[in-house]
């Protein structure tokens, strides 16, 4: 099994696909690398030899920028639109969307599940 920047490959996807199961490579990138290191994107990740493996490790190695680097990277830009007090970080704050999406429907990926309405609020009240 090939095992790349900490994530075990796949085994019975083409190489180009199992690249993307890497946090920060996506398929264009992925058939980025695989050409810059002479492999062919249509072999199976079982396929591939220790010598193709390596090509393709030190490609990624020289770009940088995946998994726990990238992560962590990530997780301080936010942290540091928090503390500024932008409004995206105050979006990142509050768990709402970031991007100028609308909150009145939708975003409930976002959001969470919907809080149930108060039953009988005018029962509730008029007691009182």
């Amino acid at each position: 099994m090939a095992r790349i920047a900490g994530v075990d490959l796949p085994r019975t996807k083409r190489a180009e696909i199992g690249l993307t199961y890497i946090y920060g490579i996506g398929r264009a990138r992925a058939l980025s690398i695989l050409s810059r290191a002479g492999v062919d994107a249509g072999k199976t990740v079982k396929d591939l030899s220790d010598d193709e493996v390596n090509r393709i490790r030190q490609v990624i190695e020289e770009d940088g920028g995946v998994e726990g680097d990238l992560r962590k990277e990530v997780a301080l830009s936010i942290r540091r639109l928090i503390e500024i007090g932008s409004y995206r970080g105050l979006r990142h704050r509050r768990n709402l969307p970031v991007r100028g999406q609308r909150t009145h429907t939708n975003a409930r990926t976002r959001k969470g599940p919907r809080k149930g309405t108060v039953a009988n609020k005018k029962r509730a009240t008029a007691k009182t």
